[in-house]
């Protein structure tokens, strides 16, 4: 019988229970060292992935790409322009041809009821490579990191810098269900949506884990494991300098990260911008783990190409 998670859609994290999350997170794990041993995993041989982007990409593009490489199929890169959705087509029509072609579907997307479009229309699995309104596939990642880096999930202090945007939201789905605690730290009228703090909260509640919002970058850090950033303009944002102003006081500074616990690791998802939300002293400096963070999108999208496409992945868990 196949497992829990074969033929799922992956749209947000917080319709997944902490064991299925906990399930991609020790695949990936397994993926991951067997890469390094130099064993072959071809779990998805014969396979295919369609790949649409509706924004740019640089870590999910090829992170995904080389990933069904590494498990025995082949993806297949859609643009924005290479499509007929840039001629009228709907996306749900787009996903159904797609289903015909293909066995998963992963995009990038720019309004979650893009993502979810295609998710009604398609019969494979869909998978949200990034929306407006969540990042899941970074977060899990972000949990792979900080599993590495503190031997477990449970019980760490991630505090979130900047922007309540789509990443901040990822994070706030995931933190409870792998027993975090988290804390976010925004300026006034930049808040994560509310419908996704009130859904963390009750799972928070659930796990004994906390859930903290402040305006306050340093309550935030002061007892964090983890400080993270992410940029403050996204991609189809036009409000930059009225955004770069208010951002400023977040900015994970050198001063911001020695206030927090000697232990306390730096992690942001990529592309940063030294010198706004960031300090390159902060980004380059021994605390630093975002490049660890980058890898770790290879072995976790393979991990959720593996469990969603094939019924034999439960071994790797």
């Amino acid at each position: 019988m196949p497992h829990s998670l074969f033929g799922r859609d992956l749209l947000t994290l917080d319709a997944y229970t902490p064991s299925q999350i906990a399930d991609i997170i020790s695949a990936a794990a397994t993926l991951k060292a067997q890469l390094r041993r130099g064993e072959p995993h071809h779990l998805l041989a014969g396979k295919s992935l369609a790949m649409i982007f509706l924004k740019h990409s640089t870590r999910t593009r090829s992170s995904f790409e080389v990933g069904m490489y590494q498990l025995g199929g082949q993806a297949i890169f859609l643009s924005a322009n290479e499509v007929q959705i840039s001629r009228g087509e709907t996306l749900a029509d787009t996903a159904r041809v797609l289903s015909r072609y293909t066995h998963a579907i992963m995009a990038r997307v720019f309004a979650h009821s893009q993502i979810e479009e295609l998710a009604e229309g398609a019969s494979v699995p869909v998978i949200n490579g990034l929306s407006d309104l969540s990042h899941p596939v970074q977060a899990l990642a972000d949990a792979l990191t900080i599993k590495e880096k503190f031997g477990g999930t449970a019980g760490v202090r991630l505090a979130y810098f900047g922007d309540g945007n789509n990443m901040t939201n990822a994070l706030l789905d995931i933190a409870p269900r792998i027993g975090m605690h988290i804390s976010v730290a925004t300026p006034p009228g930049y808040e994560p949506d509310p419908q996704v703090l009130a859904s963390a909260r009750a799972a928070a509640e659930q796990a004994e884990t906390e859930v903290r919002f402040t305006h306050d970058p340093y309550e935030a850090a002061a007892d964090a494991d983890v400080l993270y950033s992410d940029v403050w303009v996204s991609m189809g944002q036009t409000d930059t300098e009225e955004r770069i102003a208010a951002m400023r006081p977040y900015a994970i500074t050198q001063k911001l990260l020695d206030s927090a616990p000697s232990r306390a690791i730096f992690l942001h998802c990529l592309p940063m911008h030294r010198g706004e939300e960031v300090d390159a002293s902060v980004a380059d400096g021994p605390r630093s783990f975002v490049f660890d963070q980058a890898e770790n999108r290879l072995h976790i999208h393979k991990a959720i190409l593996a469990l969603l496409c094939s019924p034999e992945a439960e071994r790797l868990v």
